[in-house]
């Protein structure tokens, strides 16, 4: 995680107020992440932090492109994202107050603070539950050679559906 050390940032030795850090994000970013939803993209974050008293508030905007798998054909294709979300870093002098989902809790003890966990997550929630490859018109562009491909090799029974038959022996076990 040694490319992740710029996505931390040293809060104790900034003053009270408004800080911005900008971060790039590419696929070394997301090698980082073991079994990550997303492999590759490019995309620009944009981090206000304002430091207060006693706690710091992270407004993060998020806009790129991130390259992502069709679940139709299985091909690459990029999928533009767009999202702001807002994280609050609450100061305590207590070691056993624990994170929520909305603040995360920052002990006397610590000097700096990671925020490559918290860009990561809010990228894979921006990743829609189906992957479709669509063209700028938003129609489906899935690779027609691909598609065919698996229509030939797919066996469908009577009703139309596809139909393993390998399961037709498993099906003539009866149970004692």
């Amino acid at each position: 995680m040694k490319s992740l050390k710029q996505y931390s940032i040293p809060f104790t030795g900034l003053k009270l107020g408004q800080h911005q850090f900008d971060y790039e994000v590419d696929k070394s970013f997301f090698d980082e992440f073991e079994y990550s939803l997303v492999k590759d993209g490019k995309l620009k974050v944009n981090l206000l932090l304002e430091k207060q008293e006693t706690m710091m508030l992270l407004d993060f905007r998020i806009k790129g492109e991130i390259v992502l798998n069709c679940d139709k054909c299985l091909a690459d294709f990029p999928k533009t994202v767009e999202t702001e979300e807002r994280l609050i870093a609450k100061f305590t002098e207590s070691d056993d107050l624990a994170d929520s989902e909305e603040v995360m809790v920052i002990t006397k003890n610590e000097t700096e603070v990671d925020v490559s966990t918290f860009i990561y997550e809010m990228i894979n929630l921006t990743v829609p539950y189906i992957n479709v490859c669509e063209d700028p018109g938003n129609t489906p562009a899935c690779d027609k050679e691909m598609l065919s491909k698996i229509a030939e090799l797919s066996v469908e029974n009577e009703e139309g559906t596809a139909q393993d038959p390998r399961w037709d022996a498993l099906k003539n076990i009866k149970k004692n």
